[in-house]
């Protein structure tokens, strides 16, 4: 029953990712990279490995001691991102994290130096990026807009063991589906104005299971989606 159990989820798995796969190409069209970051948190390693075995690279988990879990036992050619909030004591064990690939949510001057100071002892600076509370909302995390700009340039200019790479959003979810999504297109005016002031370009992480579409047509880079491949995550205890 197990084998037969997990034949079932292969093939789920491996069906919901060719979607995903097809969805975003069918809007890039190879126009430029867009990269698929499955979100497998509260998923079991076994998922994460159907959807490697599927030649998916790029993973994304919320829970630091999770990711430092699943971190040791799965491929190292992995590249995990961090999508969650970022606790200050939590930091050094993310950056202990040989094949941590990005962390997604910095969301203040504070935490990044705190990530800069206990990333001294990796090989290479560890790739950022900023996350922009776009919608206000208080139970998100995330810098204001207002303050974004600032954070970049601090970053950018007193964060030697960070690679800025860009900037990151969740978004409302109660909007108007009609509307243009206000949040994506904060997040690319705000990257227009780094751009424009300091001649960097940043990425696009904005988009999951519901509105990558609508993401990658605004110009996201990375996607962010979960359900979409693995199902709906289980509630944590």
């Amino acid at each position: 029953m197990a084998s037969q159990h997990l034949a079932i989820r292969r093939q789920e798995i491996i069906r919901n990712l060719a979607n995903v796969r097809q969805r975003i190409e069918a809007i890039v069209e190879g126009k430029y990279e867009a990269r698929l970051v499955a979100i497998s948190k509260l998923k079991p390693m076994s998922d994460i490995r159907i959807a490697y075995e599927d030649g998916q690279r790029h993973f994304g988990e919320n829970y630091v001691q999770e990711l430092v879990e699943k971190s040791k036992e799965l491929p190292l050619d992995i590249q995990w991102h961090f999508v969650g909030p970022l606790q200050s004591n939590k930091c050094k064990m993310l950056a202990a994290i040989p094949n941590l690939w990005a962390v997604e949510t910095i969301d203040s001057q504070n935490k990044a130096d705190l990530m800069n100071k206990v990333c001294a002892s990796r090989e290479s600076p560890l790739r950022i990026f900023v996350q922009v509370n776009t919608s206000r909302e208080e139970s998100k995390n995330g810098v204001s807009p207002e303050e974004c700009i600032t954070v970049l340039n601090h970053v950018q200019d007193n964060c030697p063991k960070l690679q800025l790479v860009g900037l990151m959003t969740i978004g409302a979810p109660n909007r108007d589906p009609k509307e243009p999504n206000p949040d994506f297109i904060l997040l690319k005016n705000l990257r227009a104005q780094f751009q424009e002031a300091r001649e960097i370009e940043l990425e696009l992480s904005m988009g999951m299971s519901d509105d990558f579409e609508e993401a990658l047509k605004l110009d996201a880079t990375n996607v962010r989606v979960g359900s979409a491949i693995f199902g709906a995550r289980p509630p944590k205890h």
